[in-house]
């Protein structure tokens, strides 16, 4: 590519002895988007990281290669001092971090860090980068955005965080934005919403994108050409289209395949007879406090559930799908009476615990188990393997304690691990091995019902299909019911039998798979479909631009 903006030579990077991307060579056009894909440590945020000159500070290094930025005139990146990268860093070359809470400092206003970057990279006043801030969130669609300036990162939601870390990259103008994994955690359509604005930007600056992701629906929907990494090599290249259909190395195919399509289909739906239900919920209400008006005014009440019933049947799966803020994560919390329920019903294997004392709750805890988003938040890193999956089974007085090692290797067995990782702490997992001990960890008191609150939707493709098909062997094993808490459509419609889709505390449309994903009634639903990127096919995302760029 003669005309390239950015070229990567034989780049290797190092963490201490371990090489963690060896010898990559690739090349970004201009106002071109390069994806690079790949599983978890891959090197792909290293590669990233290696462009700006970060992954000093991340205690890597690059021990060979080059990196040649072209704007006026060609720049070797990797032979700047940090110094001389700083005037790079923002007005050159801009970078969108995966999560914006923790890329964002929460004690300075938006106003002062969109100012901060401002100031450093252009000659303009106070007043003038205040004015400029002000134009970048109008820019990037943030309603009210005067009166955002002094708001705090926690006053904004997901979406509009990652709309002003968009604001602060794009504010001096860059020739290339690098995207890492900028909507993995964000709802289908906040996610739609975010990869618009990235190409209608992009469309309207002329910038190029190095867009890093796992998810091939948003490679489908935003990439002109794919680079496939895998243990630190760059194993293909290629146009998008073709990487996508027709991949020539295995890993790109296993890739591919992995990835789940809307519109594939899901399990048979169960018999409605001869099932009693593992869950019932019925007319559900549940309140927020709110803020007070005024100081001797009551507090204000919010419903962040309102009158929501749902049944789960023995055996069965029911994903509940919705945005985010829409009262999905407040129905599990009230299902295992961790939130206080205003009014309403809560059956577990057909008992009322609406109302039950928490010594009469106590052994119907047992029948209901949760597995969360991030297994690594949700285990103790100070306990072993053997002592964190049997902990529950430990406080029911279910397993003696001679008996909790066997137990132990039981379940690992039971979720396909080995006995070998008994000893084991959590640091030492992959992510898809950390989400494997949650799930043996709910196993250990042998459960009735699994609420599983986005269990995949940070992990890779592969590794989220693995887990999603070891939760479909327990399920037909062991006779489980799951209720499936995510915002991905295309993997609910892979696990679940039913869908419920809920927005604003109700539950609008709830039916068999196949019809909700195939013949929504509702115009919501029909929404949060048509928004999911790279739907039905890898093909059906590609726009006609991508076709005549990727040939």
């Amino acid at each position: 590519m003669t005309s390239s903006l950015l070229s990567i030579d034989n780049l290797h990077i190092a963490f201490g002895a371990t090489q963690a991307v060896r010898g990559i060579s690739f090349e970004i056009g201009h106002h071109e988007t390069f994806a690079l894909v790949g599983e978890s440590g891959s090197g792909k945020s290293a590669t990233a990281l290696a462009i700006l000159r970060l992954i000093e500070r991340e205690g890597g290094r690059i021990t060979h290669g080059r990196i040649v930025f072209r704007k006026e005139a060609p720049v070797c990146l990797t032979e700047l001092s940090d110094e001389q990268m700083q005037t790079v860093r923002g007005r050159d070359i801009a970078m969108v971090f995966q999560e914006p809470l923790t890329a964002l400092n929460p004690v300075l206003t938006i106003g002062r860090q969109l100012t901060e970057t401002i100031l450093r990279h252009e000659p303009v006043s106070q007043a003038q980068a205040q004015h400029k801030a002000i134009e970048q969130l109008e820019r990037v669609r943030i309603p009210q955005a005067a009166a955002r300036l002094s708001q705090y990162p926690h006053e904004l939601s997901g979406g509009q965080r990652q709309r002003v870390m968009i604001a602060m990259a794009l504010a001096c103008n860059p020739r290339l934005l690098i995207a890492d994994e900028p909507s993995t955690a964000l709802d289908v359509t906040t996610q739609a919403k975010i990869l618009a604005l990235i190409r209608d930007l992009q469309a309207e600056r002329g910038m190029s994108v190095l867009f890093i992701t796992h998810d091939m629906g948003v490679v489908a929907e935003m990439a002109h050409r794919v680079g496939v990494l895998r243990h630190g090599r760059l194993v293909e290249t290629g146009p998008a289209r073709r990487i996508l259909t027709a991949p020539q190395e295995p890993y790109a195919r296993m890739l591919v395949d992995a990835a789940p399509r809307l519109g594939a289909g899901g399990p048979a739906l169960l018999p409605e007879t001869g099932r009693s239900p593992a869950l019932a919920l019925d007319d559900l209400v549940v309140d927020y406090a709110g803020r007070r008006p005024h100081p001797l005014a009551a507090r204000t009440r919010t419903s962040a559930v309102d009158g929501v019933s749902l049944h789960v049947a023995q055996g069965e799966s029911v994903g509940l799908v919705g945005e985010s803020g829409c009262g999905k994560s407040s129905i599990a919390r009230a299902i295992l009476r961790l939130t206080p329920v205003a009014s309403g019903r809560i059956a577990i294997d057909g008992q009322d615990i609406t109302r039950l004392s928490e010594r009469r709750l106590f052994p119907v805890r047992r029948k209901v188990q949760m597995v969360f988003q991030d297994p690594f938040a949700s285990l103790n890193p100070r306990l072993p393997t053997w002592d964190l999956i049997t902990e529950p089974a430990c406080i029911h007085a279910t397993v003696a304690r001679d008996d909790r090692r066997d137990m132990a290797a039981a379940l690992l067995e039971q979720v396909g691990l080995g006995a070998e990782h008994l000893d084991r702490y959590p640091h030492q997992y992959s992510g898809g091995q950390r989400q494997r001990l949650c799930i043996a960890r709910a196993l250990s008191v042998q459960p009735k019902l699994i609420i599983a609150d986005e269990p995949v939707a940070a992990l890779d493709v592969s590794i989220a299909r693995q887990i999603t098909e070891l939760m479909q062997a327990l399920q037909q094993r062991l006779g489980l019911s799951f209720l499936f808490i995510s915002h991905d459509l295309a993997v609910v419609e892979r696990l679940c039998h039913r869908i419920a889709v809920m927005r604003a505390g109700r539950i609008v449309e709830t039916g068999p798979t196949d019809a909700i994903i195939g013949a929504p009634h509702e115009e919501y639903t029909k929404t949060l479909i048509a928004a999911v990127p790279g739907r039905i096919a890898p093909e059906a995302g590609i726009t006609p631009e991508m076709r005549s760029l990727a040939g």
